[in-house]
């Protein structure tokens, strides 16, 4: 993302998750975020220009952001898992950061935001309910174009913010909408917007730093 950016390896569960690291500017840091990208198998890496639009929004919000690359990219082991082992990747992911001297000074339990862009966000709905709540408190999840369309997306916390494209013609707004409605979930549509927010990536990013009450500087 920029000059600061720390590359690392976490020890994942079937061998190195290869991941970056970007650090708030002062005071420091007050929560730590793991954004996960879209799907990898159709070009998704932790660069994807929504994922990073979210570090941006959490970085300024004073979070450690964390952003994984997903089985079979970059230097991360393993292939393509429809989810399962994406997620058990990110509890290593979470569990790293937990430790991290970037974490060391947090109160416990850790404010721990779970973000993601399409099969990321679906993800980081099945890593929320593994999540031990002794040891993190979870914030508002952050799920931008939700993927409902091809994955069973399992309910969110009511506080969650979710984002999605008028006529995003990857995973319709309808099939969004179906998934919200039983939860009474609201969904905030950018009009005009496709899935990848091509021209909407600022709209974006201070959506989010709304929803988190943070100003958009």
């Amino acid at each position: 993302m920029n000059s600061a950016t720390r590359l690392l390896t976490v020890s994942g569960p079937i061998g190195p998750i290869d991941c970056a690291l970007d650090l708030p500017p002062s005071p420091g840091v007050r929560a730590i975020a793991v954004i996960a990208h879209p799907h990898p198998l159709f070009g998704g890496t932790r660069d994807n220009k929504v994922v990073q639009t979210i570090t941006r929004a959490l970085l300024q919000a004073g979070c450690a952001c964390w952003r994984p690359n997903f089985r079979g990219i970059g230097g991360t082991a393993g292939t393509f898992d429809n989810g399962q082992g994406e997620a058990q990747d990110l509890l290593s992911v979470v569990e790293q950061a937990s430790l991290d001297e970037s974490a060391q000074n947090l109160p416990r339990p850790i404010l721990l935001y779970l973000a993601g862009f399409s099969f990321g966000s679906f993800v980081q709905t099945m890593v929320a309910q593994e999540i031990d709540r002794e040891r993190f408190d979870l914030a508002p999840m952050i799920l931008v174009g939700t993927a409902t369309t091809n994955f069973a997306v399992p309910t969110v916390p009511p506080e969650s913010i979710v984002i999605h494209g008028e006529v995003d013609d990857v995973v319709p707004l309808q099939s969004v909408m179906d998934w919200a409605r039983p939860q009474s979930l609201p969904v905030t549509v950018i009009p005009g917007s496709g899935h990848f927010f091509h021209g909407q990536l600022n709209r974006v990013k201070s959506l989010v730093l709304r929803n988190l009450g943070v100003g958009n500087a």
